[in-house]
């Protein structure tokens, strides 16, 4: 099994890009932390009884957890595929933790995708963004437009702003991802395996961008 991660700042569209992929070719499945966290509690997986344990106590899940949730995807996978790993690692510990558990699994680190968007250009798209209150379905104001305005395709509930999708808010996660992530780019860039695309460009055409990357 081929392990690619997905790595870049927020809103530089990393979960579009693995959606995308997966759709339109089966031998891709996006693995984001956020996702994988909830079926592993609702699975009532071993990680996942320990993580719902620690938010119900307020702390953060251990990156031992999202890793073991990880393995316990790729050893419940069959046949061939490439995980696109979303949200994890975001730090250089997290990326040792995550070489241990591949080499346990039998895993192949294919390469590690850098979306490099300018931050601007990562301001304007994270205030844009518009989730469905029920489905969770992401949209955004100008480039994932839904048919109907302020209603979801799927479920057809209505579109709201994410709380923490402000300026300021926003302005902070750029900074602690320049402390923590971006010293992940020079350590792969070091191993062989970093692929640069720059994300400026239409949705679509980032997406093919990432597919010829990929080789």
């Amino acid at each position: 099994m081929k392990i690619v991660i997905l790595l870049g700042a927020p809103g530089c569209g990393k979960g579009t890009m693995a959606a995308r992929l997966s759709a339109q070719d089966p031998v891709f499945r996006h693995l984001s932390s956020g996702d994988m966290l909830r079926e592993a509690v609702s699975n009532q997986t071993r990680a996942g009884r320990l993580a719902e344990d620690a938010m119900k106590r307020g702390e953060l899940v251990s990156d031992e957890l999202i890793a073991e949730m990880i393995k316990d995807t790729i050893m419940g996978v069959e046949g061939e595929c490439t995980l696109l790993l979303d949200g994890f690692p975001r730090t250089v510990a997290q990326s040792v933790i995550l070489d241990q558990m591949i080499e346990s699994c039998g895993a192949e680190l294919w390469a590690v995708v850098w979306l490099d968007v300018a931050e601007e250009d990562l301001v304007d798209r994270i205030v844009g963004r518009r989730v469905c209150q029920s489905c969770g379905a992401g949209y955004h104001v100008d480039t994932i437009r839904p048919k109907k305005d302020g209603i979801c395709d799927v479920c057809g509930d209505a579109l709201v702003a994410r709380k923490d999708d402000d300026v300021e808010t926003i302005k902070h996660r750029l900074s602690v991802y320049k402390a923590s992530t971006m010293p992940l780019i020079d350590l792969y860039k070091e191993r062989g395996v970093l692929r640069r695309v720059v994300g400026a460009g239409a949705i679509s055409e980032t997406v093919e961008l990432v597919k010829n990357a990929l080789g």
